[in-house]
Parts: C-alpha cells; sequence; structure tokens
C-alpha cells in the first residue's frame, strides 16, 4: 500500500508545484513520496491496523481519482 500512496503523493506535490505542466518535477517528488510513505507504515506513530488502514485509502483514492481522469 506504500508505493501506490507516495506515488500518489508525489504526482500530487509536482501538481501542487508547477500545475497542470509539471514536466519532470516527478522524478524528484516521487521518490521522496515513496520513501515518506514507506517510512510511515513502519514507524510506530500508530497502531498498525490504523495505518494501514490510512495507505489503504489513500491507495485507492489516487488510484481512483487516476482512472477516473485518464
Amino acid at each position: 500500500m506504500a508505493l501506490p500512496f507516495g506515488w500518489g503523493l508525489g504526482i500530487f506535490a509536482a501538481y501542487l508545484i508547477a500545475g497542470k505542466d509539471f514536466g519532470q518535477l516527478p522524478a524528484a517528488t516521487v521518490p521522496l513520496g515513496i520513501l515518506g510513505s514507506i517510512g510511515f507504515s513502519l514507524l510506530p506513530i500508530a497502531r498498525p491496523m490504523t495505518r494501514l488502514k490510512i495507505l489503504s485509502a489513500g491507495a485507492i483514492l489516487f488510484i481512483a481519482f487516476a482512472w477516473l481522469t485518464a
């Protein structure tokens, strides 16, 4: 769940920074989003089920949004 969630966060960050024409910016933001989401999934800042629910919901939302806009 961390990989699609992190990918979505990276693309969203690139969109916020540069707008619709973000070009190669995801090459920098996507790896950071993936690393951040993997760190979130491994760090004990919340219960494991809470982390799984957040990553699952985020991944499903980003995938659904990408599918609906394609």
